[in-house]
């Protein structure tokens, strides 16, 4: 696997599959959103404060690669890593099945800041996408 600079561990609950005894495609993107929520907290930054400060990081784009399925009872490890492409805050996050780390998804989030109603810059996300950029270049 990749160096991420985010991993969180989750479980397939039964409720989340389809007929097909599968996660159903759109639930990957609540584990996804989930994962990046997570991690925002995790580095002591919430969605409720930045809006409270009249900054709101939105989705303005989901790019997903289905590669191989979730059953129920399945572990997995969602991971994330970031890099500012313009105005935009690109997620990169993949999904791996646990234990043997098989690649269920590919994502590629887009997203953006809206300060005071018009696009702008969300320094914490400089921040993490600056992390991102150093963690990748030092692998290299």
């Amino acid at each position: 696997m990749k160096k991420y600079i985010y991993e969180l561990k989750l479980k397939v609950r039964d409720y989340e599959c389809d007929l097909q005894g599968i996660v159903n495609n759109s639930v990957y993107q609540n584990y996804l959103e989930h994962t990046r929520h997570e991690f925002m907290l995790a580095n002591n930054v919430s969605f409720a404060d930045l809006h409270n400060r009249g900054i709101d990081a939105v989705v303005a784009r989901v790019n997903i690669e289905y590669k191989n399925s979730l059953r129920p009872g399945d572990e997995f490890l969602s991971c994330l890593y970031v890099r500012k492409e313009g105005i935009k805050y690109t997620f990169y996050q993949d999904i791996y099945r646990l234990p043997d780390e098989k690649i269920c998804i590919k994502a590629k989030i887009d997203s953006v800041a809206v300060v005071n109603g018009k696009l702008g810059h969300c320094l914490e996300l400089d921040e993490f996408a600056a992390e991102s950029e150093d963690m990748l270049n030092n692998q290299n």
